[in-house]
């Protein structure tokens, strides 16, 4: 007998369904939750057959169904492959962009240097990552497991667990239905302690494993990445006396090579409510010493899924603030059409 896409499908509910119940699963209870539209009867038929073929059993007269070991690892060895094949796929795909990405905007700062003859700076999308979209456990060696984590905008984090013994894959495998049943598609607020209590109590002796991934998705969806900033026309600084007294280029020379600072003023340069208007910092309301004597005009790129940074354009207080704007908003247009162009 063949093992077709919808009893795949059906064994799938029924895997899920009785790890989330810890009761045997009937054919009305998987109607509700597959994607088939099946009336009860021919799920019946179905599990039926998926019994005879060894992939569920019937404990009981009149009961439902649960997942038997050869269901298993039928499980294991191919639904849990689709993820595997989706984490490197995405893996390839985000480093391609990245790489395109980091090119792009390294032109851009250059090309705003050079139009404007200012200092120029602009800050790698940040991606927002607020929402969980899969874990996947999986055995590094006898004393460790790799947590694969996924949060919105398909950013991966990569978090090792040591074990105190070697699980088995049919372990595993509970445990990957558990995190995932429980907290796909939740935010790190979402995640309650009862929640939290019921998984430990489902995971039993594997409790602590729970424990630190559920540490592990925190750390994941909170952490925020080293800015990245790509800077260019930092000497253009020396065409303007007012800027060119040794000991405040120099300053602000090392603000640019340093980038620490200039990272946070980007990074506080973003408006609240998704606004993408440009802003205007003169002198000390920058808060950056070394900028004291400058005006900084900033403008918010958005590039969709979430993706922010920030473009600023450094230059003394009595700058061309016309045609800073009007470059800002030209470059703004242009990413925003070369990204969705794609």
């Amino acid at each position: 007998m063949e093992l077709d896409e919808r009893k795949k499908k059906i064994l799938q509910a029924v895997i899920r369904t009785y790890l989330e119940t810890g009761e045997p699963v009937g054919s009305r209870t998987i109607s509700k939750y597959t994607d088939l539209n099946l009336s009860s009867a021919t799920i019946r038929n179905e599990m039926a057959d998926l019994e005879e073929m060894g992939y569920i059993l019937q404990p009981h007269t009149s009961a439902g169904r649960i997942p038997s070991d050869q269901g298993y690892r039928l499980y294991v060895d191919t639904m849990l492959e689709e993820k595997e094949r989706e984490v490197v796929e995405m893996k390839e795909m985000l480093v391609q962009r990245q790489d395109r990405m980091e090119i792009l905007l390294k032109q851009v700062a250059r090309v705003l240097a050079q139009n404007t003859q200012y200092a120029t700076m602009v800050s790698a999308p940040q991606i927002k990552r607020n929402k969980l979209k899969f874990i996947q456990l999986s055995r590094v060696d006898a004393g460790q497991l790799l947590a694969v984590i996924v949060v919105e905008g398909n950013v991966i984090k990569n978090h090792i667990l040591p074990v105190d013994e070697e699980l088995e894959d049919e372990t595993l495998l509970k445990l990957n239905i558990l995190l995932n049943t429980f907290l796909n598609g939740l935010s790190i607020n979402e995640i309650n302690l009862e929640m939290i209590s019921v998984m430990k109590q489902q995971a039993g002796i594997h409790s602590d494993i729970v424990s630190e991934v559920i540490d592990a998705v925190a750390e994941a969806i909170r952490a925020e990445e080293d800015l990245e900033v790509y800077t260019s026309g930092a000497n253009n600084i020396f065409r303007y006396p007012e800027l060119a007294d040794h000991q405040k280029a120099s300053e602000l020379i090392n603000t640019f090579e340093e980038k620490k600072l200039l990272g946070e003023l980007l990074q506080d340069a973003v408006p609240e409510g998704g606004s993408t208007g440009i802003q205007v910092y003169i002198g000390s309301e920058t808060q950056v010493k070394s900028m004291e004597d400058c005006s900084v005009v900033t403008a918010t790129y958005e590039l969709g899924g979430g993706m922010k940074g920030t473009i600023g354009i450094v230059g003394p207080k009595r700058m061309d603030y016309d045609k800073v704007v009007g470059t800002l908003r030209t470059i703004q247009t242009q990413l925003d059409e070369l990204y969705h162009d794609k």
